[in-house]
């Protein structure tokens, strides 16, 4: 590892940071220290540390690092409780910079002054985070707005930091077991990549105005938008929401609101996000949900989205299944299918540890039940049985173990086991939707078109193969009435298969034709020549499958 001397410094205070908290009980209650050595038990430290200590030790060392505390608060199969409501501080909590330093951000991104671009700017911020902080202002009109202000120098100490956290990283997987098997360096990668994305408030921008395009559905979710003439890299200017954290929701206030249909409503909305739009807020803790004061609950702070791929989101969509329903073998076989295997890879053991959780879940009570912490267990199982699974996996289990905790706070009877049940039929018939769009059908058409106006020619050259004698099958007397019984098969199933494209074809053809009888907003007779079309070929396949079947049958069993 090649040391810069510039970071000295920052390799000290890291090296005092792992050695006060690797000697306490924080390593054996997360349950690590059978991997720090050769079987060696790491003895606590003489003194105890107190889990407010490193929520007041990671923010003294910076953003870098009140970052790393955020994303460790919201992961339980890692830390213990008493680490993680420490820790959950850091959310919403952190010291805020001075309104000076505010004003000079503010007016050198927008180039104006900030009497000239706002009536009015409260310099007391109302929320304070790792790499800005919110203030609440009003523009020129008069229409209320909060501006987010990006933390002075904070890009350059992130690479800094991120840089010497690498050269750590690397020495780990390199040198040491846990490392090999955690990919530090990946995770570290990808971590980076979201704080820096999280750092270009242009693009938190773009990513409110499709988040609240995507679920304007949803009558009891708000996504506040952004003013994009006041928006820059550095400065995030919004519409101001009206309302309360969740967690300062007081007991009276339960009784009168529905929450329980807004936990239900979120819930659907977050597996649309992450299963049809491949779009979702990554981080939904307490601190950045809010209740409006007409009993809506409004998302903010969506800096860190998550993406999906559609293959990722059919994968994801069965685990979701598989654990809601306690099938476990059935949830390991699919993140086997999802995952990288590595030479120590035990499929039994890893099957057996995935039973084991899922049952588990099913003997708990509604208030245990949390599906994102089950799936963060089993990521933490599949590296412990040398499995890597893909990061969009940990990601959702994360935003799920949020999203659990902050259903239950609007209703502590918030089930969502049921919630998953209860709306994946909605999500796959959407699914299903978008998936048979008017385009999807004509591309399959042109598919199907240009095989038809192929065949023809692809036969001529067998034909004439044949007839020119290039194609020669030699066979006995003895096989020549197998052999024509085959051709036969043959013939016959080209020649339906030319049939039902030809009627495909021509249905295509009709669809351009209007008429007065229709089915589901389509010409009628196109519509039922496509039907018997999918219904010809259905009992051809299924014809194949069973004379296959019974070919295979006689090769074995002859007589």
């Amino acid at each position: 590892m090649k040391i810069n001397t510039e970071h000295l410094k920052r390799y000290k205070e890291i090296l005092q940071l792992v050695w006060k908290y690797g000697r306490s009980d924080l390593v054996q209650q997360m349950a690590i220290d059978q991997d720090l050595g050769n079987g060696e038990t790491v003895q606590p430290g003489s003194g105890q540390v107190h889990p407010e200590q490193l929520a007041d030790d990671l923010e003294a060392m910076g953003p870098t690092f009140v970052k790393l505390g955020q994303v460790l608060s919201s992961r339980a199969d890692l830390l213990p409780e008493p680490y993680l409501k420490a820790l959950a501080r850091l959310q919403d909590s952190v010291k805020p910079f001075s309104y000076a330093e505010v004003e000079q951000i503010v007016e050198s991104e927008l180039g104006v002054r900030i009497s000239k671009a706002f009536s009015r700017f409260d310099p007391e911020p109302i929320a304070g985070a790792s790499l800005g902080q919110v203030h609440t202002a009003a523009l020129r009109d008069g229409f209320e707005v909060v501006v987010k202000v990006q933390r002075p120098g904070v890009e350059k100490q992130l690479v800094e930091d991120f840089e010497v956290l690498g050269q750590i990283a690397a020495l780990l997987d390199k040198h040491t077991e846990i490392g090999r098997r955690h990919r530090f360096c990946e995770m570290l990668e990808e971590l980076r990549v979201s704080i820096m994305n999280e750092l270009n408030y242009e693009r938190e921008a773009q990513s409110l105005i499709a988040m609240g395009e995507n679920l304007k559905e949803y009558d009891l979710i708000v996504v506040p938008q952004p003013i994009v003439d006041f928006t820059t890299k550095r400065v995030l200017t919004m519409e101001h929401i009206d309302g309360r954290k969740i967690t300062e929701l007081p007991p009276i206030a339960r009784l009168e609101m529905d929450y329980l249909a807004c936990a239900d409503q979120l819930f659907a909305a977050y597996l649309k996000q992450v299963l049809i739009d491949g779009l979702f807020h990554a981080d939904p803790h307490a601190g950045n949900v809010f209740v409006t004061e007409d009993g809506r609950i409004a998302l903010l702070d969506l800096g860190l989205v998550g993406h999906m791929t559609p293959s990722m989101q059919d994968h994801l969509v069965k685990i979701l299944i598989a654990i809601s329903e306690g099938k476990g073998e059935e949830a390991a076989d699919i993140v086997i299918h999802m995952s990288e295997t590595t030479p120590s890879f035990d499929l039994h053991a890893f099957r057996k540890s995935i039973s084991g959780i899922v049952v588990e879940r099913k003997g708990q009570a509604l208030q245990q039940i949390n599906v994102g912490a089950t799936l963060l267990n089993t990521t933490r199982i599949a590296a412990d049985q040398g499995l890597h699974v893909p990061s969009e996996l940990t990601m959702l289990g994360k935003t799920l173990l949020q999203l659990d905790e902050v259903g239950r706070i609007l209703d502590p009877k918030f089930d969502p086991d049921a919630a998953i049940r209860r709306n994946v039929t909605a999500i796959m018939t959407k699914r299903f939707s978008r998936d048979t769009s008017k385009g999807s059908i004509f591309a399959a058409l042109l598919d199907a078109k240009q095989f038809v106006s192929g065949l023809p020619v692809r036969l001529n050259k067998i034909m004439d193969a044949v007839t020119s004698k290039d194609l020669e099958v030699k066979v006995r007397a003895v096989d020549a009435p197998i052999i024509m019984e085959g051709l036969q098969k043959i013939a016959n199933r080209v020649t339906t298969g030319l049939i039902l494209a030809a009627m495909i074809v021509g249905a295509s053809l009709m669809m351009r034709i209007e008429t007065t009888w229709k089915i589901l907003g389509y010409p009628g007779l196109a519509i039922l020549c496509f039907l018997a079309a999918a219904a010809g070929g259905f009992y051809l396949v299924i014809n194949i499958f069973i004379q296959d079947r019974r070919s295979q049958h006689k090769a074995r069993h002859p007589g």
